[in-house]
């Protein structure tokens, strides 16, 4: 299971396995190497029935519908599946909600914990789909979103084992997603079309990517230290590199914060308050360990920064002085944590003060006397005191590679 999650495999039960093991997740077992069942199990149809059993009394019986033909048509989209529901006999994909013991030998657990699971193709049992009453069932983001919950089983009744890529939706562990905006990310289509085929029907935006520590092209969105951890944030991810673990560890920024803005612009650590900052637009948010701090977010002209600028580019906290750097564009700004107040003579322009720096970054942090800027697939190393650039490397470096 450690190997599976990325973990350091260590055979002991120590803190990150089990904040993984605590997590609320699909019941089917993780097996197989890549994203199918052994062998290949598939329907040797391209047009399926199902047909929903019963209801849970947490949402109306037409959320529940349309929960589970949305679902479906994620994997129809992009294949030449079709889904048929029917109201009688046997079809294909039986849908049920019970809860504990319910018929197929494999109970659930009550609240939390397994969620739901499906068996892979074929006769009987196959392909049914089960969820646990004992969750409280949603069409938003408190509980349990029933349409993300049967999306994921529904790869599960066509064939597909869970994914090791955690910004899949065969990911086993449950994360929140924008409904609205949902689209099936590139590992899932690669498992389902490599089963079924193509869909000549779908023509839309690309599948979203979890991003390779290795990509030689990798660049930033944001760079932040917490509690002397490093978090390296990346479209709709985060790398957590701890300085006790050999391995960085890459997660969904909604696993951790479900409330907080994916992608965002700028993030870092305020040491005066113990708190972790991200910056998205011109909205601001402060994050304690789990928690976002009340009140949050707020507007980023709260700091003296002017109303002209949309967003910003990139943050860093100086320990020694207790000033934070805000950069956007060519310019950056000074803001003065202990006095709460932007320092007179500000904006100013990066190539002035920053020898050697890009004209605009896309993040930086500060580490023992240093700056860390990144632009792009490169690090640039600039000396406080020095007041130059010692040396540039690889913006991948930073996560192992």
């Amino acid at each position: 299971m450690q190997e599976f999650f990325g973990l350091e495999v260590t055979g002991n039960l120590d803190s990150a396995t089990m904040e993984v093991m605590e997590k609320p997740r699909c019941g089917v077992p993780d097996i197989a190497e890549y994203n199918h069942f052994p062998e290949m199990m598939k329907w040797k149809k391209n047009k399926i029935t199902y047909r929903i059993l019963n209801y849970t009394p947490d949402i109306p019986s037409t959320d529940v519908d349309t929960a589970i033909s949305q679902a479906l048509k994620v994997w129809s989209d992009i294949t030449p599946l079709k889904f048929r529901r029917i109201f009688e006999g046997e079809a294909d994909i039986m849908i049920s909600f019970g809860a504990r013991e319910h018929g197929d030998n494999y109970p659930f657990d009550g609240a939390n914990g397994l969620l739901a699971h499906a068996f892979p193709p074929a006769a009987g049992l196959g392909g049914d789909t089960h969820f646990d009453e004992d969750e409280t069932w949603t069409m938003g983001s408190n509980g349990y979103n029933l349409f993300l919950v049967a999306a994921h089983e529904f790869g599960h009744a066509l064939g597909l084992a869970h994914s090791r890529d955690p910004g899949a939706l065969m990911y086993p562990i449950y994360t929140f997603t924008r409904v609205k905006k949902f689209r099936l990310p590139q590992d899932d289509v690669n498992g389902i079309q490599a089963l079924y085929g193509k869909s000549d029907r779908h023509h839309g935006p690309p599948p979203p990517k979890t991003p390779e520590k290795c990509d030689p092209m990798l660049s930033f969105d944001a760079i932040a230290s917490l509690r002397g951890e490093m978090f390296i944030f990346k479209d709709r991810f985060f790398w957590r590199r701890h300085p006790q673990m050999s391995e960085v560890e890459l997660t969904l920024v909604r696993s951790f914060w479900p409330k907080i803005p994916t992608r965002i612009d700028a993030a870092y650590e305020n040491l005066n308050r113990d708190f972790l900052v991200v910056i998205k637009g011109n909205k601001y948010w402060a994050i304690s360990g789990y928690d976002i701090m009340p009140g949050y977010p707020k507007n980023i002209y709260r700091f003296g920064i002017p109303r002209s600028v949309k967003n910003i580019d990139a943050a860093v906290h100086i320990r020694e002085t207790s000033k934070t750097l805000f950069f956007s564009g060519d310019q950056y700004w000074s803001y003065d944590e202990g006095k709460q107040a932007m320092d007179e003579g500000y904006p100013r322009l990066i190539a002035d003060d920053w020898p050697g720096i890009p004209r605009s970054v896309d993040a930086a942090f500060e580490h023992h006397g240093n700056i860390f800027f990144f632009r792009g697939p490169i690090k640039f190393q600039f000396n406080i005191r020095e007041k130059q650039v010692l040396r540039t490397g690889r913006t991948n470096s930073w996560v192992g590679c």
